[in-house]
């Protein structure tokens, strides 16, 4: 019989997932390939990844472009039909998969590696001991936290913890480089943020 969640325990679950993303991360490693790749070398960051994790990928991608990082998501699928052209020297790939062992993920490091020998990868995982880990330069764990569903299988306290560390990068990234109100303007042209943003534009703030 599969295993029956109340709210409370629900809402438990996911933050304890959150406490369990280790703290030995080397999240200083991650962020330093992501300021030399992009904001030194004048490459993009790339995000990829497969079913859930490929749309915290996505999420993570616009993120960092809103924020003053140039990103964009590349599917390991279509990846293969031509859209691996779209990756460039300079550029570095942050992929993401709770297995460390997804297929697709695999022949894209292996694809994009054929074209660049060079090319760095960071990688999200629940698995440090994957053979994704093993070809990738920086690996930050998310701790591997069950899944709060009843069979034990959807993606829940994963994907919580994908974003959050999503979030730790672009976060680090951001106050680094100096992102400032005017950049945010520059890049929100509509809406609510983009609005707030040009109020609190100051000469100070510039």
């Amino acid at each position: 019989m599969s295993k029956q969640y109340t709210i409370p325990e629900i809402l438990a679950a996911e933050v304890d997932a959150l406490r369990s993303i280790p703290a030995t991360n080397d999240y200083e490693a991650a962020i330093s390939l992501i300021l030399d790749r992009v904001h030194q070398k004048g490459g993009r960051l790339i995000t990829s990844g497969m079913g859930k994790a490929g749309q915290i990928a996505h999420n993570i991608a616009t993120t960092f472009s809103s924020t003053g990082t140039p990103a964009y998501f590349l599917h390991p699928s279509e990846a293969q039909h031509g859209d691996l052209g779209m990756v460039c020297a300079d550029d570095l790939m942050l992929l993401i998969s709770n297995s460390g062992k997804t297929r697709e993920v695999l022949e894209l490091v292996a694809l994009a590696r054929r074209m660049y020998p060079t090319l760095p990868f960071i990688l999200i995982t629940g698995n440090t001991g994957s053979p994704l880990s093993e070809l990738v330069e920086v690996t930050l764990s998310t701790g591997n936290p069950p899944e709060v569903c009843p069979l034990g299988l959807t993606p829940t306290t994963s994907t919580t913890v994908m974003t959050v560390l999503g979030d730790l990068l672009v976060v680090s990234v951001m106050q680094r480089i100096g992102f400032t109100y005017q950049d945010y303007s520059l890049r929100h042209h509509g809406g609510y943020l983009g609005d707030k943003s040009r109020e609190l534009v100051t000469p100070e703030t510039k």
